[in-house]
């Protein structure tokens, strides 16, 4: 970040959307100066498969936000997620230090011996620690302390959430930044990142879960008591059900595409005589064109996003422990593919709950508003995350000479000290 912009960097499976953001100093508070979205290339189910085709596009989509924001940018802040992504839970114990005081106050530098303890995990050699966060602090048996700084005890236990993600995938994404000729503020969580724009304190407290769903993949993130404590992937996304319509359908997967966007829908009670009309199939190959009606198209869209829904409930079940009893939270729906119509109502069905909500980034003002949409979640929690970054106390200004790489490595390390205090 530079000159008081914040920019957030969403490279998907199919589009790669940008926001950029203007802090300001007197304030404290973002303004949307200008977002982009444009076409994804070199990916495959969120991973980087050619690196020179995913930076031009990275490049394309920074240009025309560039250009909608009337500004020029120097570095970003983006996002990873599927199935390269890990996460456990851990815990270290630690006895409070004294110094030959009588009285056992926890001072900080209690909390960050408690928190490399807990920390003191193996990590493979092919991957590294993304996020460390703080879940819950226990003194002398007492849990649900959010900050036990100054308050008296013999000992100190930290549960903390540590999310690992593939070194390749990193490095790939660095390179791709590099060569757009941007540098690269961090890496983070994408689904952590749209807890930043979607979801309410009361509902994180309560236990809450996010589901982004993507082109390639679709992404859970679990909250509970403010904090996350489960984070998995399902290999499945939205690029299923348009490739189902292209079978079904007989036409490319760029046309199914258009008719999914432009007339799909998942729920079949949606439905009825009166909007149960004609769509024109494209001819291929000289084959003239052909009509499908809107509940046919419905019937093949509907099975797969209700087969996606029904495999992250699976994993739930599997991936989490007695902890997701104690949700009382609500469903967070977030992704482009959340957006298709009807998508509400089947997840509402096969969780077996009303509390379902799409995950709409709050209102941060700007000339347009049209980042207020569910697909724009991660952008815009990464832009208010990268707020907060900016806002730390220990954020220290670049310094021209230092390399790219060595710029990325210390922001990174002031980033997952925010996210210890955002959570």
């Amino acid at each position: 970040m530079a000159d008081g912009k914040v920019v957030g960097l969403d490279i998907g499976t199919s589009m790669i959307r940008v926001a950029i953001g203007e802090l300001d100093p007197d304030t404290g508070n973002i303004r949307i100066a200008g977002t982009a979205s444009t076409k994804s290339a070199g990916l495959r189910n969120g991973v980087i498969v050619n690196i020179e085709d995913a930076k031009n596009a990275i490049k394309q989509a920074i240009d025309a936000a560039e250009q909608n924001a009337g500004t020029t940018v120097e570095s970003v802040i983006t996002a990873i997620g599927g199935a390269q992504i890990e996460s456990q839970n851990s815990r270290g114990t630690v006895p409070v230090s004294t110094a030959n005081k009588p009285n056992k106050e926890i001072s900080r530098a209690d909390v960050e011996r408690v928190i490399e303890c807990a920390t003191a995990i193996k990590v493979p050699d092919d991957r590294e620690k993304l996020h460390v966060i703080p879940q819950n602090y226990i003194v002398d048996g007492v849990g649900g302390i959010t900050d036990p700084i100054h308050r008296m005890g013999t000992r100190l236990e930290a549960e903390v959430h540590i999310v690992t993600a593939a070194k390749t995938i990193i490095q790939n994404i660095r390179s791709c930044i590099s060569r757009s000729d941007y540098i690269l503020d961090g890496v983070m969580l994408k689904t952590l990142a749209q807890t930043q724009s979607v979801c309410h304190q009361d509902e994180m407290e309560m236990g809450s879960i996010l589901i982004d769903m993507g082109a390639g993949t679709t992404d859970v993130l679990l909250l509970l008591k403010g904090a996350p404590f489960g984070t998995f992937s399902i290999p499945v996304g939205g690029n299923l059900v348009t490739n189902d319509i292209s079978v079904v359908a007989g036409i490319s997967v760029a046309e199914a595409e258009k008719l999914k966007i432009q007339n799909g829908c998942c729920w079949s009670k949606e439905i009825t005589p009166d909007s149960d009309f004609d769509i024109i199939l494209p001819g291929v190959g000289g084959r003239p064109p052909a009509l499908m009606k809107t509940s046919v198209l419905t019937e093949i869209i509907q099975a797969r996003v209700e087969q996606i829904f029904q495999m992250v409930k699976a994993a739930l079940k599997k991936n989490t422990s007695e902890s997701i009893k104690e949700l009382s939270g609500n469903i967070i729906l977030t992704g482009g593919g959340s957006m298709l119509k009807g998508a509400l109502n089947l997840a509402q069905e096969v969780f077996r709950t009303n509390a379902v909500r799409l995950g709409i980034p709050e209102n941060l003002g700007g000339i347009e508003e049209d980042y207020r949409r569910p697909d724009f979640a991660t952008v815009i929690g990464l832009v208010l995350a990268n707020k907060s970054l900016a806002q730390g106390k220990d954020r220290s200004r670049r310094v021209k000479n230092h390399s790219a790489k060595d710029k990325t490595k210390s922001n990174e390390s002031v980033l997952k000290k925010i996210f210890k205090s955002l959570f």
